[in-house]
């Protein structure tokens, strides 16, 4: 006999499974012992930013996800649904509603953003986005692998992104040989031509925002020297930042100044500050080819401006690591000039009312700010939203754990359970074991994905 609809627990759907759903779906339930959660991702695997965004070789902070799998443990109050778009591709968003209490939106904010500069479309210039996503082994950037046929390389940004793309970029292969690099990844470094990665960054090196450990952690790699190119700034003493983490950068800089880490390395990562990209100049064929740059300098109101002193790089390929915007979510207000959901306190808010049953968590409710941790005192944030008004959120149209799986497969999608993930998971670990002294190699596309989730996975090799 089925339940009445007033019997039925309570259900949640957290759309995304990066660190800002996984934190929200843990407030959930543990702010309610009796609700039942959906987690929901357009990807066969979870962990989102973590197995996607953060850098190979970073083990530490890839470690958090032994803290977010916890998330599951309660199999019968939590589901993973992988391999489940939401929207115009898949399950439109006003369907799925209809078997949720609420909706949680915690899908990150995927678009780089641009330079404004001429050239910036030619072939070889991208976004760290879709760079990052390239060597992260993501299934949306399988056979987009970059050009490394050139000695030169540039890279556009202050922050934490940009020294992981120069690290990847001039760490010897085989020191990443031991990460769970994908293999045609993997194979593409090994064949890298590049020596030299030039890091523009626009002001000056008491303002830059990378932490002390990133950029410490460049002098540690084998064969590679890092420069740094100060216009004499150090040497001459700039003033102390009041932040502390800004003073050892300030202190790492000025010793790196004087005298190079690596010197005499096979490569070269050269951090040019005070200097942006003017234009990217591109051959007969449409491909990058060099990067004319302009030296700034920062005016006493604390703006930076150009000073039309250029000069110019041979570069093959460009990646521009400034930042990035949120997308429009179907049925939601969003707002263009931050590239986030409009939101008090995690509630979508439309006309200064909130949007009933609507939440978001993460970048698309803050932007694109903080570290993985952050996403925990967000996510409670929203989770506490969510929990205060359930009680008047009313009951939906078609509740029921089953009936979600049924209505998903009359749009043709299969998704991807706990158990199926468990199984990609321990082909992605066979594949580390084959290669040797690494924990797991990633599958990256998405039908082998599928296949190993399935069980049918034949290609561990």
């Amino acid at each position: 006999m089925t339940s009445p609809p007033s019997a039925r627990p309570r259900r949640v759907a957290v759309i995304g499974s990066g660190p800002s759903g996984l934190y929200t779906a843990e407030a959930l339930l543990e702010g309610d012992p009796e609700l039942h959660v959906d987690v929901i991702d357009r990807l066969p695997a979870p962990y989102g930013l973590v197995r996607y965004g953060v850098a190979p070789d970073h083990l530490k902070m890839k470690s958090v996800i032994r803290a977010l799998v916890t998330t599951f443990d309660d199999a019968a109050r939590v589901r993973f649904l992988g391999n489940t778009h939401v929207g115009d591709a898949g399950i439109p968003g006003e369907v799925l509603r209809e078997h949720y209490h609420a909706v949680v939106h915690a899908i990150g904010s995927a678009i780089d953003r641009g330079l404004g500069v001429e050239g910036e479309d030619l072939t070889g210039s991208v976004g760290s986005g879709a760079f990052v996503s390239w060597y992260c082994g993501h299934p949306d950037a399988t056979g987009s692998a970059p050009a490394l046929d050139r000695s030169g390389v540039v890279v556009v940004g202050a922050g934490n992104v940009a020294i992981d793309v120069a690290r990847v970029l001039a760490r010897p292969a085989e020191d990443l040989a031991a990460t769970d690099l994908h293999d045609e990844v993997l194979e593409r470094l090994r064949d890298s031509a590049v020596t030299d990665v030039h890091v523009l960054i626009r002001r000056g090196p008491q303002h830059v925002k990378f932490t002390p450990a990133e950029l410490r952690a460049l002098a540690k790699l084998d064969d590679v020297e890092v420069r740094v190119h100060d216009d004499g700034l150090l040497a001459a003493g700039v003033e102390e930042p009041g932040e502390r983490r800004m003073r050892q950068n300030i202190e790492t800089l000025t010793a790196w100044a004087a005298d190079p880490p690596g010197a005499g390395g096979r490569r070269r990562i050269h951090l040019r500050f005070l200097r942006s990209p003017a234009r990217l100049v591109g051959d007969d064929e449409g491909r990058v080819a060099a990067v004319e740059i302009e030296r700034n300098e920062v005016g006493d109101d604390g703006r930076v401006r150009g000073t039309g002193e250029t000069d110019t790089v041979d570069a093959g390929l460009v990646v521009r690591a400034i930042g990035y915007a949120g997308e429009p979510i179907a049925g939601l207000p969003f707002d263009e000039a931050t590239g986030t959901v409009p939101h008090e306190a995690g509630r979508v808010m439309l006309g200064g009312e909130p949007v009933r049953g609507s939440y978001v968590a993460g970048w698309i409710k803050r932007g694109p700010t903080g570290v993985i941790g952050t996403n925990k005192g967000d996510g409670a944030e929203t989770a506490a939203s969510v929990l205060a008004d359930l009680p008047d959120l009313g009951c939906p149209p078609r509740p029921g754990g089953d009936a979600v799986l049924e209505r998903l497969r009359e749009f043709g999608i299969e998704p991807v359970q706990w158990d199926d993930w468990r199984r990609l998971d321990a082909a992605e670990i066979a594949l580390g074991e084959r290669r040797g002294g690494t924990e797991r190699v990633k599958i990256a596309e998405r039908a082998a994905m599928l296949e190993a989730a399935r069980g049918s996975h034949t290609s561990a090799r």
